[in-house]
């Protein structure tokens, strides 16, 4: 099964068919433990060496999407409730690789408007793109629909979370929320602009649940049948499981419930963890876009140790000592046994 897409990309490549790759990964998060961990003697915050061990695959792909759960900018920093990372933090992940940051979700409010617009202007001085929120209404309807050429395919990013624990805009930012009429609205409105293939990222679900609700299932029928190409999900914290579909006219569709966490301080089996989804772009023989096929690697954060002061993220075969060996065990075996049983046509890929 796994042989199946690399024979098709090796086909692609030997007779030059057009292809681009995307990789996805889940929740940025910014603990207060991660702060500590990276916060230097002289006030500043250095994040060298959280991603290296992942850096390959996400700079080898053709483009790279995050989400950031957190706002970035002035201090105070703090973690969980309320999140607020330095900016630093967000330099990091573009260093990373990571071409597109998400900023809709339940978080995103965390420092009110204010903190909502000093993570735009930081992430706009350093070029790196972003969707989900905006500083106002005039803006996001400039912005929306955030369309990428990525190697000849025009793909559409739409960004939508289910809420913001209850805190609210008051000055006139905006925050994309799940509204269907909304999506589908946006929705046509890439496709009217040119978007071959459009990407729905969206904020949703139980956190801790390994399974979808019905309201996800739900919604993610409506996106397929709305004209979403791919629906990425986000917030339960823990890996839910993939479905490439196939529509009635043959097109594929991939939802993926959620892709757990990036880089955390969660310390629960399941949290410890997420996973990165690769999707392939190719073309038919009428040169339609479409998505080709999908597959997924595990990553798993480490907590700072007698050898390294910071958290850092791992893959699936580096060594580690113990205690990290036998828990990246635990939760390599959960997932893979939840994907195994529950995926659909997403095969998991080795580094």
């Amino acid at each position: 099964m796994v042989l199946i897409p690399i024979l098709i990309s090796l086909f692609n490549l030997v007779f030059g068919i057009p292809e681009a790759e995307i990789v996805f990964v889940g929740d940025a998060m910014q603990h207060t433990a991660q702060l500590d961990a990276a916060r230097c003697s002289d006030g500043t915050f250095d994040y060298s060496g959280c991603f290296t061990a992942v850096e390959p695959f996400i700079k080898a792909a053709d483009y790279a999407v995050v989400n950031l759960e957190t706002p970035v900018g002035p201090g105070p920093w703090t973690g969980y409730p309320c999140f607020n990372a330095p900016t630093q933090y967000a330099d990091a992940l573009a260093d990373a690789g990571f071409s597109l940051i998400l900023t809709a979700n339940n978080h995103t409010l965390d420092r009110r408007d204010k903190g909502l617009r000093a993570t735009l202007d930081h992430l706009d001085s350093r070029r790196i793109a972003h969707t989900g929120t905006y500083r106002n209404v005039a803006e996001r309807d400039s912005l929306v629909p955030l369309i990428r050429d990525i190697n000849g395919f025009k793909i559409a990013f739409l960004n939508y979370t289910y809420g913001t624990n209850g805190i609210s805009a008051t000055q006139g930012a905006v925050v994309d929320y799940i509204d269907r009429r909304l999506i589908s609205s946006d929705i046509a409105r890439a496709r009217l602009r040119g978007a071959e293939i459009v990407t729905v990222c969206v904020h949703w679900g139980d956190e801790y649940k390994l399974l979808p609700n019905s309201a996800q299932r739900s919604l993610a029928d409506f996106l397929v049948d709305s004209g979403a190409d791919l629906i990425i999900g986000s917030h339960p914290h823990v890996i839910q499981p993939f479905e490439m579909r196939t529509r009635p006219d043959g097109t594929r569709a991939l939802v993926v419930y959620s892709l757990g966490n990036f880089i955390s301080n969660m310390k629960t089996r399941d949290t410890r963890g997420g996973a990165a989804v690769s999707v392939t772009l190719d073309r038919d023989s009428n040169g339609n876009a479409r998505v080709a096929h999908a597959s997924y690697r595990l990553v798993f954060t480490l907590a700072p140790d007698a050898t390294h002061t910071n958290f850092r993220l791992t893959d699936e075969t580096q060594p580690l000592p113990e205690p990290w060996h036998t828990r990246r065990q635990a939760f390599l075996s959960t997932a893979l046994n939840l994907l195994t049983s529950h995926n659909h046509h997403v095969p998991h890929r080795f580094f």
